[in-house]
Order: C-alpha cells, then structure tokens, then sequence
C-alpha cells in the first residue's frame, strides 16, 4: 500500500512533541522506539486536533470490531468535541459478539458500517485505533483512492508499514489500546467528571476493552492494570455487568459444538474447520477456539471457517488461541500463512491471540453443495497442510 496523502499539516509530522521537516521524517516503527515512555502522547495528540479543529474526520475500525477498538474510537469521538472536530466511526464487517452487541446498546454509541467508496472525500483525515489498516483493507484502499490523509495511527499489535499517519503510538507492551487511551486522560485529553454522563460511559467502555483484551486480567501487563484503576473510579458497575454477562447466542453454541467435533489433536494443537457460516456469526470463531483451548493437555487452538454474506467477499476467517508462553501468536500466523501478492500478511497477533483472513477470490461463489463441498475440503487441507508445516508434523510420516 502507498503512503497516505499529505495531511493539513503540510510538511510537518509529530514525534515526541516536537514538530520536525518532512526530509527528518521516520518510520512509525522508529517513531515508536524513539518515543520510550511516551510521556508526552497525550500531549501530542492534543496539539494535532487542535491542528486540525474544525474539520470531519474518520475513525477506522477493524472489520469485525471489538471492545477494545469500540472503547477507544468512542473516547477519542468524545474528546474531538473540545475541537469542533467531527467524527464517524465506521467498520466494514458485522458486530455479531453477543457483547459487543450490548456495548454498542447500553451506551449508546453509534457505529456505521462502511458500504462503498462514496462520500469519503467529506474527510480531512483518518483515525485509525487497535488496528493499522491490515483489518480494514477495504476502508483504507477507499480512503487512499479518495486522497484522505491518515492522522493518527493508536494499536498495541505488531507494527506495520502501511501507513503513514502524522501521530502513531504503538505498543505491543501493553494488553489493550484501551490501556493507552486511559493513559492519554489521565495526561489531560479529556479530564473525567463522574457526574458527567460521557464520561461514565467512556470509562465504562474502556474498562471493558481492557478487561476483555487481557482476558480478564490475565495477560494484563502494569500499564493495563494502572489503567483500569483509574477508569474504575468513573465506571458504571452495573452497565458493566450487563454487558459481561450476555448470554452466547445459539449460533454460537451450535459451532462451537462444530468445532469441536471437528477438531484434529496434533502436538497439543487443537485445529478445527468448522466450514461455512455467515457473517453475523463470524465473531463465533474465537469464541470457539476460546473453548477449544480449555480441553486438558491443549496449549494452542486454530478454529477456521468460509465467512460469507450478502456485501460481505467470501473469506476464509481463522483464530488462533494460545496458553503456551513461548509461542508468538504473530510470528506463527505470518510464516504459515505468509503474504499475498501484495506484500500484506494475511495476518497476525499479539500475546495469546492472533487471527487471519484469507480472501477466497476467484474461487469465491457458487450455490452447488458439490462445489460448496468440493472448495471446502481444499481449503481445510490446504489450511492444515500449513499449520502442520509450521508446526513441524508429518501427519504421513514422524516429525
């Protein structure tokens, strides 16, 4: 992907509060080294939208949105307020997750869903949180055919080089983006009243990302967990619980027993195809792994599907789960499954968690149960074939 057009900041990018020329600028991932304890993020981040007051922008989502990435967008939607700065946070995909259904519900926040190329050039720039494009391949091609510049680029995955935003802050240190969001209001972004409804509900939200990102705390690191100190203070407890407590779906319910039934047991992997499913029921996949990796002497689960739906490209969906500490979730994705013709992985992770999507392409379409079969099994081989080589088993032969 080409670098982002230039911005309403001219020849001008921010790095470690200061303003540098365009012949000193750096990569976001030299940025980011640069930036060490980031202390003065916040304070970046609010001298940008002051840069930029009064203008439209687009907050870019994942296609399929979690709390960590909802939490974050609505904040920083919230704290544009101060600058006459517009926003719409949008996503291409569904919001299926029975929790991330009652998060959007119970607080209110509004989410479009992204279904063309028109109408972005309204935008002065883009904002992309808990991702870097990767995910949201199809908005962000728009958004470049359309000239919009990226501003800002927030996410604790692996760094990438598809962008190139005036405002990047990347840490893979931490457990949530939500964490570094928290960090930026505790710096002064937007100074928290619990007697402000807003205000609850960001605090709220962002606690729920934090919570659900680091699996319940556990793969939470101190920054995550000073973060949630602070947020617990403005919360709602009882919002908070309803929305932890939905019930799955019987969708849910119904592949997950897929998954398990279909599961193949190879050097404590538990890898699972469990076919086609539409895209309402595609954030049923991780659920699944989720479950598959509570099985005893299991330390790593892959449960893999052909996502389809009307406005929806045919993708094969994939999400890995892992207990064991000396296995990369990142590292494991990107070399079993590699690039596509562009240069871009078809995925990656961060601690105990990663995903994948493969674009079916030509392949993609056809009503028949015989081709239907037929393509399924290709590619159910084809993914295992992979995830065996990378593992280091000979399903015909020893290791």
């Amino acid at each position: 992907m080409r670098p982002a057009a230039p911005t309403a900041a001219g020849d001008e990018t921010f790095n470690g509060g200061k303003l540098m020329p365009a012949t000193e600028k750096k990569s976001p991932a030299a940025r980011n080294e640069n930036n060490g304890a980031v202390r003065n993020s916040a304070a970046r981040l609010m001298e940008l939208l002051e840069a930029h007051r009064g203008e439209r922008h687009i907050i870019v989502l994942q296609d399929f949105p979690d709390p960590d990435a909802i939490s974050t967008a609505f904040t920083h939607q919230i704290a544009c307020e101060a600058y006459d700065i517009t926003t719409d946070i949008v996503y291409s995909g569904r919001i299926s997750h029975q929790q991330n259904v009652a998060l959007v519900r119970l607080l209110n926040i509004e989410l479009t869903r992204h279904e063309g190329a028109k109408d972005l050039k309204k935008y002065a720039g883009a904002i992309y949180l808990d991702n870097q494009g990767s995910t949201a391949s199809q908005i962000s091609k728009d958004l470049q055919a359309a000239g919009v510049p990226t501003l800002v680029v927030v996410d604790h995955h692996e760094t990438q080089q598809d962008l190139s935003p005036e405002f990047v802050d990347i840490r893979r240190s931490i457990g949530a983006t939500a964490s570094i969001y928290a960090e930026y209001l505790q710096q002064g972004l937007l100074r928290l009243d619990s007697g402000v409804q807003d205000h609850v509900r960001i605090a709220t939200a962002l606690l729920h990302g934090i919570v659900t990102d680091t699996n319940g705390f556990i793969y939470a690191k101190p920054e995550d967990f000073q973060a949630a100190s602070f947020l617990s203070r403005f919360k709602d407890a009882d919002l908070l619980s309803q929305i932890m407590k939905q019930a799955r779906s019987r969708q849910t319910m119904d592949i997950t027993e897929r998954a398990l039934r279909n599961r193949t047991i190879v050097e404590s992997f538990s890898i699972s195809g469990i076919g086609y499913l539409r895209t309402d029921n595609r954030d049923a996949i991780p659920q699944a792994a989720d479950f598959l990796l509570t099985e005893e002497n299991i330390h790593t689960a892959i449960v893999y599907g052909i996502v389809t739906g009307d406005g929806w490209e045919e993708t094969l969906v994939g999400s890995l789960r892992t207990a064991k500490i000396t296995l990369d979730p990142d590292q494991f994705i990107k070399e079993a499954f590699g690039r596509d013709a562009g240069g871009h992985y078809f995925g990656g992770g961060k601690l105990s968690a990663g995903g994948f999507q493969i674009p079916i392409g030509f392949l993609a379409g056809g009503d028949k149960d015989d081709y239907r079969d037929q393509k399924w099994r290709l590619y159910d081989a084809q993914i295992k074939q992979k995830i065996f080589a990378e593992i280091g088993f000979d399903k015909d032969g020893d290791k």
